[in-house]
């Protein structure tokens, strides 16, 4: 009976529980609607006017929070209310301080904080005796709220009326009101300098505070206590070796920021040079704080540790043994259960391993275990970094393990092992066949377009670095062609083989692969391939009459551009056929009397087909621009030629793209960016071209960067560009007046050029009406005597202007004039500034086209500490190009010398070439220069070689 009824029972539950899940059942094709979706503003303040009614907040006050709710989602969603309405509803909610429900309490005090920005500052003052009556009460949860709203809505003045009760808070006994006092703090220590000046006087209760028993309490204290002195060094060395010795602080998160602070003090203290070799050789804070560092790798926190052992590695300058500590820890916690924990160590080893893949091979074998890990960004993290670590004889083992895991994973994934499988080519060359052959089996699996173009990069960017994978790696690039379905990919590799197929052992054998683009695939890669086919034709005269049957074949093209790419590579081929006729070898003959299968030095088909422009599009654009802007060169009746085209300095954004497209790539996890629309260059001489006076000078060869002759804070700020002209030098000194009550006439800057042979000022462009704030600009020419030969020179400047008061407010004059002097910083004309920077597309081509008629050889001591600060240097002491990403030390050098390829054009116009080498001198410190400088003039290459000092 009892089974009966039990049974009867879970009957009646099951039924009454599939009824109320019938009830609430959702049908997919209903979507969610919020209840504030169709609210209207003028409803919404009719619902508000409850505020006024006593009785009606006492005895519903979850109403009222509702209609609060309303209001703030009003506001956050750009319906706003107006003066009068705001004022009306903020007066309204006042009234709600009455209540002591604790959540209307709450609502009303997010609703001031969220309201207070907009609304009229005297009204907002209504609230803060209420606020301050709160935060003087005995209920914590509304003292501690109601500090929060009150550093919102008061300013420096009315901060010292409350002082006392924040200074008191922040030592207060509760954890809740002590945590939101110093958070106050923190806030109104960056809201402005006033309250920040408040704020550091409170320095004794924040140190106070850090005692505390509350976790997040020392927390908040010792994040405010690092911002009243982040601008003291002294005082940062001290609240490190305090805390780093005392032990007193039991939080995590407090002692995760101590690591930090103190990662930051030694990385200060290895940039400004005050550590030089081990640490222990350090400044006595120095070896404190990596001793503090080293004791929290022992910490029973996981964060502690780990953050530890992170600052450990990421510090510049440190021995390998001294990263052993910290790479022990991340290695147990490869093993740890938790995915967050294994990703953190993972990463961190990660980027140890670009700088010492030594140190980290101890942990290969935890690294394999990770490879077969769930979480694929782990995963991916541990192939990459097996592979920087991974010795020459486990390379083959690593592939086989890459080659399962690959078909497994997303396309953002491969493209980071795609990266550094690159690298490790880069390492061990000698495995080029089987790394080369690997990347290309996956060019044959599926993929999406990132990835193949991952896969071709990296082997073209191999064939350039590692001469020894050309052959194979343009025959697997053929085999990819045909059926690869992206055209993009198709016509970069074609482009390819039409510029290294010809050099190679055999050119022949990619004639057909090239070919059949031009029967099977679409205009664009058609047109790509007969150009690829002209290529070679020019380039090897034995292939010229069989490459021209294949030619003669898309004359007929339906496509206009294959068509007549076709119609130019066969007239011109015709041609040189008729001039320089090829005749084949005898068969008997011996292969040393094989003559080159090179073109005549005078062949049209070479020059005309292999020639590349002078310049790219872009560039071309820019000079045209720039021709056109300058006075009479559009009256002229000289044709335009490359000659006279201005000539274009490389922009920044052009060579930060050279550099990373020549630098190692970098291991991503974020997915693919686009690349940024590239900015429009504005010619800095326009300024010069807009003055008629200065019209004669003619064209500005280049301008240099603006240089600072003032601080940035004194009443007139001026700055000076060097326009570079052939026989002249124009100085443009930009003026900025920061005085309200005043205007500047008649501007003019002396330049004193007594003590300057090569140069003579001869005259001067003043400008007028500077009013508080504007920016003119004023102008000094200088003439170069061509007879003197260009060394660096120095003017003394002065700035000279009439000074005329003015009404702040209207402008008008009121007042005398005066005359006024004010002295600016010396500026300087160096040789490097008569230096264009312009890149050479092939180093090497061109070093050995220029010859060493005219080199200069030179050998030069530098006193710098840092092989990166040397190079840095040597290329500001030239004013050159940096070329093929030689401006910047690989990290894997190992103190190994750096050979710098540096290209320019001198303002004479010849094309300047130099090579350095530059090695440091061991223990002794410094560094060795051996510079090679080339041109088509022996003077000038003695003028750059004397430009390093």
């Amino acid at each position: 009976m009892q089974g009966e009824q039990d049974n009867m029972g879970m009957g009646s539950m099951m039924r009454e529980v599939q009824e109320l899940a019938e009830k609430f059942k959702v049908e997919e094709d209903e979507h969610y609607i919020s209840p504030y979706a169709h609210l209207e503003k003028a409803e919404v303040l009719q619902e508000a006017r409850i505020f006024h009614d006593p009785t009606a907040v006492r005895e519903n006050p979850r109403k009222c929070c509702t209609v609060i709710a309303q209001l703030l989602h009003l506001q956050n969603t750009g319906q706003y209310l107006t003066g009068t309405e705001a004022t009306e509803v903020f007066f309204g909610v006042t009234k709600l301080f009455m209540s002591d429900d604790a959540s209307l309490r709450r609502m009303v005090y997010l609703f001031i904080k969220d309201v207070a920005e907009t609304c009229d500052p005297d009204d907002v003052i209504i609230v803060t005796s209420c606020l301050t009556k709160d935060m003087t009460c005995d209920v914590d949860l509304y003292r501690g709220n109601a500090l929060r709203v009150l550093v919102r809505i008061v300013d420096a003045a009315m901060l010292g009326a409350i002082e006392r009760y924040v200074k008191q808070a922040i030592v207060d006994s509760s954890g809740q009101v002590a945590s939101s006092a110093l958070v106050s703090a923190s806030h109104l220590f960056v809201s402005s300098p006033e309250c920040a000046a408040v704020v550091r006087r409170w320095i004794s209760e924040t140190q106070e505070a850090t005692s505390s028993a509350d976790e997040m309490v020392q927390f908040h204290a010792m994040q405010l206590l690092y911002q009243i002195k982040s601008h003291d060094r002294l005082g940062i060395s001290k609240l490190v070796s305090q805390f780093s010795t005392r032990n007193t602080l039991r939080s995590p998160l407090a002692l995760v920021l101590l690591v930090r602070y103190t990662a930051k003090l030694l990385k200060d203290e290895f940039s400004e040079g005050r550590i030089s070799g081990s640490i222990q050789d350090g400044p006595e804070v120095a070896k404190q704080g990596y001793q503090f560092l080293e004791a929290s790798l022992r910490h029973k926190s996981e964060l502690v540790v780990y953050e530890a052992a992170r600052a450990i590695c990421t510090l510049e300058g440190l021995e390998p043994q001294d990263l052993s500590p910290a790479i022990s820890v991340l290695q147990l916690f490869l093993s740890s259960p938790k995915p967050a924990t294994r990703y953190a160590a993972m990463k961190t080893l990660a980027g140890v391993a670009n700088v010492h893949p030594r140190v980290v091979s101890k942990c290969n074998e935890d690294l394999e275990a990770l490879i077969a890990d769930t979480n694929r960004s782990i995963a991916t993290l541990a192939i990459t970094t097996l592979l920087k670590t991974g010795s020459e004889n486990s390379i083959d083992r690593l592939l086989k393990q890459i080659s399962s895991f690959l078909t497994e994973i997303a396309d953002e994934f491969k493209i980071t092992v795609v990266h550094s499988l690159q690298k490790l080519c880069l390492t061990y060359p000698a495995k080029h066949r089987v790394l080369v052959g690997f990347l290309s089996n996956f060019l044959r699996e599926e993929g999406g377009f990132e990835f193949k173009k991952s896969i071709v990069n990296s082997i073209v960017s191999l064939i350039r670095t590692v001469p020894e994978t050309t052959e194979s790696s343009l025959l697997h690039l053929c085999e990819f062609i045909e059926d690869c379905e992206f055209t993009q990919l198709s016509t970069q590799i074609l482009h390819l083989l039409g510029e290294l197929g010809p050099t190679t052992t055999a050119p022949a054998r990619y004639i057909r692969f090239i070919y059949n683009r031009v029967i099977l695939e679409n205009s664009a890669v058609r047109a790509a391939a007969v150009s690829a086919l002209s290529k070679f034709a020019a380039q090897c005269p034995s292939l010229r009459t069989s490459v021209m049957t294949l030619l003669k074949r898309s004359l007929m093209d339906e496509d206009d551009e294959t068509r007549d790419r076709a119609a130019i590579a066969v007239a011109v081929l015709e041609d040189a056929m008729a001039q320089n006729p090829y005749t084949p070898p005898p068969e008997d003959a011996e292969a040393e009397d094989i003559p080159p299968d090179t073109p005549a030095a005078d062949d049209t088909a070479a020059y005309v087909l292999l020639e590349g422009m002078p310049m790219s599009f872009d560039k071309l654009e820019r000079s045209m621009k720039a021709y056109m802007a300058t006075p009479m060169s559009m009256e002229s009746d000289d044709p335009i030629t490359f000659d006279v085209l201005p000539i274009i300095e490389d922009t920044e954004a052009e060579i930060a793209a050279a550099a990373a497209a020549t630098s190692e790539v970098g291991e991503t996890m974020n997915g693919l960016l686009e690349p940024p629309k590239p900015k429009e260059v504005v010619d800095p001489a326009a300024a010069v071209y807009a003055i008629p006076e200065l019209a004669s000078l003619g064209r500005a060869f280049r301008s240099a960067r603006p240089v600072p002759l003032t601080e940035l804070e004194t009443e007139y700020v001026v700055a000076c560009t060097k326009h570079i002209f052939q026989n002249h030098v124009v100085l443009q000194f930009s003026v900025q007046n920061t005085i309200d009550d005043q205007r500047l006439d008649n501007v003019t800057v002396l330049v004193d050029d007594s003590h300057a042979d090569a140069f003579t000022a001869s005259g001067e462009v003043p400008v007028s009406g500077i009013k508080y704030g504007e920016n003119k600009s004023c102008f000094t020419v200088l003439e170069r005597n061509p007879d003197v030969e260009l060394s660096p020179s120095q003017f003394t400047c002065e700035l000279r202007f009439t000074v005329v008061q003015v009404d702040p407010a209207s402008g008008e004059e009121e007042g005398e004039t005066f005359e006024e002097e004010y002295p600016l910083e010396d500026l300087e004309i160096s040789t490097s500034d008569f230096m264009a920077k312009v890149t050479v597309p092939d180093f090497r081509k061109a070093w050995e086209a220029a010859g060493n008629v005219n080199e200069v050889l030179e050998k030069f001591a530098l006193q710098f500490r840092k092989m990166s600060d040397a190079l840095t240097a040597i290329i500001d002491f030239l004013g050159m190009q940096p070329c093929d990403g030689t401006g910047t030390v690989k990290p894997n050098s190992a103190g190994k010398p750096h050979m710098l390829h540096m290209s320019g054009v001198f303002v004479s116009g010849q094309q300047v070439l130099a090579r350095a080498q530059v090695a440091m001198q061991g223990d002794s410190g410094g560094v060795v220069l051996k510079i090679a400088v080339r041109s088509d003039d022996a003077n000038v290459s003695r003028i750059v070689a004397d430009c390093i000092r």
